[in-house]
């Protein structure tokens, strides 16, 4: 077998298998620049000419996929889950004491935890803001 053409195949693998793996649009563009390579040694063509091949469809490949791969990335992350109620307003339930460990809010029919971010007594019944979540405690101000 020919050295280039073992190299081509082995390239091509590779590039494939870190695609798969990382499936993060990395190695994509090299893998259609190994396969087009590929097929122009079948045809012969000289080695320049197949690293050129190799070189160019990638550059374009790379060029064309760039748009969709921007996009993907810059797609705004959506709070899921807890996440999602930083920043909205809560109900404190149980004086919230942050010496004594103690203290309750309600958000969204949910009861949680919670401890005031300045360390003040914060009484029941006060509308407060979460701030951030530490765990299972809400952090509110």
């Amino acid at each position: 077998m020919n050295t280039a053409l073992i190299m081509w195949i082995v390239s091509l693998i590779a590039f494939i298998v870190v695609e798969a793996v990382t499936a993060q649009l990395v190695t994509i563009w090299f893998a259609a620049g190994s396969l087009c390579a590929l097929i122009a040694e079948v045809f012969g063509a000289p080695l320049w000419l197949q690293l050129t091949i190799f070189v160019v469809v990638s550059a374009v490949a790379l060029a064309a996929t760039r748009p969709l791969v921007r996009k993907m990335k810059n797609k705004p992350s959506v709070p899921t889950n807890a996440d999602s109620i930083i920043g909205k307003k809560a109900l404190v339930t149980e004086e919230i004491d942050n010496l004594a460990a103690k203290g309750r809010a309600e958000v969204n029919g949910m009861s949680w935890s919670a401890r005031s971010e300045d360390n003040n007594i914060v009484p029941a019944g006060t509308e407060v803001i979460i701030q951030k979540i530490e765990g299972v405690k809400l952090i509110v101000k």
